[in-house]
């Protein structure tokens, strides 16, 4: 491990290589199934998983490389010039629960739609 990266990190990075995985196996077989049966509903379905699956790769990508090139260099947006590991933090859970939220409503929208 390097210096930078504790158990919880690792154990973290972990959880969200497990769950990119798992969405991304979703997202394949919703839309497999939308392709054989050519239901519109099953197409949003896979839409909506695939966002979900995105923000979770980009809320990791973020948090995890962007930490170390943005606070190092000590410009980091939006943090009002203290460049803290935490504003990148903060950045990467609402980039996240941006896209799961309008993931969400693509799925809501895929079980209601005909």
């Amino acid at each position: 491990m390097s210096p930078h990266t504790t158990p919880a990190t690792a154990l973290l990075v972990a959880l969200k290589t497990i769950t990119l995985l798992l969405g991304g196996l979703i997202t394949y077989f919703s839309y497999k199934a939308y392709s054989r049966s050519g239901a519109r509903p099953l197409w949003y379905l896979a839409v909506g998983f695939g966002i979900v699956t995105i923000g979770t790769l980009m809320a990791g990508f973020v948090d995890q490389l962007l930490r170390f090139s943005l606070v190092g260099a000590g410009v980091l947006p939006f943090t009002g010039g203290d460049g803290s590991d935490m504003a990148v933090t903060d950045i990467a859970l609402v980039l996240e629960s941006t896209l799961t939220a309008a993931g969400f409503a693509v799925i809501v929208y895929s079980l209601y739609s005909e």
